[in-house]
């Protein structure tokens, strides 16, 4: 592991160790042959994908629909009623539920010891942009309805996106921290790592990308910072955390999310994992990078709340 520090940004970088290595061809091998030979669309394959990673123990699960607002409550024990973390869920806009997202919210919940309540907002093509913004908006403004004081947010690849787009403005909860898994911060796919031969990515083609971006936008400007919020990043930023694998396409969607923000005077902690893919945290049972890096994320939250911060030198 090494560790690069400039004003406001902690790069780490975690080197994928010669062990782990022969898991990883594993994991992406089996997931290859799970989408090769899954009997039904697409939304389904992707659901029970996102269902492998277990519910994390002693982690109660909740369904919540109020009125807009749908998803799944995980409460790990002993719990504070007034701090939650807020997990918007990955699928490219188009996939993924709160459901199948529950044991990987549980994996963050159970480490933090904080509520984690998993969103389910609404999909296109049939709910295009900006009806995922608002929801996670609307989702933030619900929280704080329900007594909650002070909210972390998390979110993997779009998911990690709606999550930035959650951090501007005077909003109630004030958020705390920030963690943020691959997020696909630029629709219009303008990062060098999109079109450059080195990067390796397992997961995505970039044709992947732009159907699903062009699905998503519905006609819109893939440079509004709703949809891109790497183009909207706001003056005044919580404490910020970024994990990517050098194997994805959307390396440079983090790293210049990462640069943006601190040139902004934003404090981020950008972690790079060496010959990892996207959003390989899912893999709680496969890999130990995944629960390392669910264990750094839990700390970073914890560090930041604000008993927390007053209780530093």
């Amino acid at each position: 592991m090494s560790t690069q520090a400039l004003p406001n940004l902690i790069e780490t970088i975690h080197p994928l160790s010669r062990e782990e290595q022969p898991a990883v061809a594993a994991l992406l091998a089996a997931t290859a042959r799970h989408f090769a030979s899954f009997d039904g669309a697409m939304p389904a394959a992707y659901e029970a994908m996102t269902e492998q990673t277990p519910m994390a123990p002693g982690v109660r699960a909740e369904e919540v629909t109020h009125g807009a607002v749908r998803g799944w409550w995980l409460h790990p024990a002993n719990a504070p009623a007034d701090r939650a973390i807020l997990f918007l869920h990955g699928g490219a806009y188009m996939l993924g539920s709160a459901h199948g997202y529950r044991g990987f919210a549980s994996q963050v919940a159970v480490r933090a010891g904080v509520a984690t309540f998993v969103l389910d907002y609404p999909l296109a093509p049939a709910h295009p942009f900006p009806a995922a913004v608002d929801a996670a908006l609307a989702a933030r403004c619900w929280l704080a309805a329900q007594g909650i004081a002070e909210l972390a947010l998390i979110g993997d690849s779009a998911g990690g996106a709606l999550a930035l787009t959650c951090l501007g403005g005077d909003s109630t909860p004030p958020i705390a921290s920030a963690v943020v898994l691959s997020p696909w911060v630029d629709l219009s796919l303008s990062g060098a790592s999109m079109t450059d031969p080195a990067t390796h990515d397992p997961v995505f083609q970039q044709a992947v990308l732009a159907r699903a971006a062009a699905t998503y936008l519905h006609g819109a400007d893939a440079r509004d910072g709703r949809a891109s919020p790497l183009f909207a990043v706001p003056e005044k930023l919580p404490p910020l955390a970024i994990q990517v694998g050098t194997d994805e396409l959307l390396l440079d969607d983090a790293r210049r999310y990462a640069t943006a923000a601190v040139a902004g005077g934003g404090v981020v902690h950008l972690d790079i994992y060496e010959g990892l893919h996207h959003v390989f945290q899912r893999s709680t049972i496969e890999l130990a990078s995944a629960r390392q890096a669910l264990d750094a994320a839990a700390r970073f939250i914890g560090t930041h709340w604000t008993e927390a911060r007053l209780r530093l030198p």
